[in-house]
């Protein structure tokens, strides 16, 4: 299965948080993604892995992403071990992607800065031949994406570029709040956590818009990359 992006999460509702929006304009656009989450989110506050595994597939459908899975990693624990880049490494050679989606380089959770660094590695040594892989019985051809793009989360890391998501927006909010037991819900009796806040909510908007204001757009998402990007003209560029 070939596909354009292959959006990886260290926890199920991150590459909604991350990217939600700019996955939702893609596949508007006739894109193909498929989202892989790293762990169950089983260490969550709220919640069970149950109740993260039913909301991870409502908020795919919204997003209309082609197929996601779950590598089943341990949540809080995650390590850059061979064990689990060989995991990634075989989702790579499955999909084919172009592009890579990733975790933030720095965030307040530690799974976030590790789950980035090990899908970057994955990414090179899924181009190495001497690793063999195999899915299904069959072994899998080498495959390294042209490009890794780290989405931004909890801290305010300065973005190389951003994605315009004006149109976007409110399937981006739909798809995290597919993840109910984990936002914003007054009457939830569950403990509080920095996610649950009505602020939390409301700053899935106002940061969209703060980067919005400083790229000439109305709503934006915000994206670091590992190498620089070349154009080929000034096509696409909103001035």
């Amino acid at each position: 299965m070939k596909i354009d992006i292959l959006a990886f999460g260290a926890h199920p509702d991150d590459v909604e948080l991350g990217c939600g929006g700019t996955i939702a304009k893609l596949i508007s656009e006739g894109k193909t993604c498929v989202i892989v989450d790293l762990t169950k989110g089983e260490m969550g506050t709220r919640g069970t892995d149950e109740t993260r595994r039913i909301e991870a597939g409502n908020s795919a459908k919204i997003l209309g992403v082609s197929a996601r899975e779950n590598l089943g990693m341990k949540d809080g624990f995650l390590v850059n071990s061979e064990e689990y880049q060989l995991k990634i490494v075989k989702m790579i050679r499955k999909y084919r992607p172009e592009i890579v989606l990733a975790n933030a380089i720095d965030d307040r959770h530690p799974d976030h800065a590790k789950g980035a660094k090990l899908v970057s590695d994955a990414c090179f040594l899924s181009g190495l031949r001497k690793i063999e892989t195999s899915e299904d019985g069959e072994n899998q051809e080498v495959w390294r994406p042209k490009h890794i793009f780290n989405y931004i989360q909890w801290k305010n890391i300065k973005p190389e570029f951003v994605i315009d998501i004006s149109e976007h927006l409110d399937k981006k909010i739909e798809a995290c709040m597919a993840f109910k037991t984990q936002f914003y819900d007054p009457t939830s009796k569950e403990p509080e956590t920095p996610i649950t806040s009505k602020d939390f909510y409301e700053s899935l908007t106002y940061r969209a818009q703060d980067l919005g204001r400083l790229s000439g757009v109305t709503y934006a998402e915000g994206f670091t990359t590992e190498k620089l990007i070349a154009l080929k003209n000034f096509d696409g560029i909103i001035l």
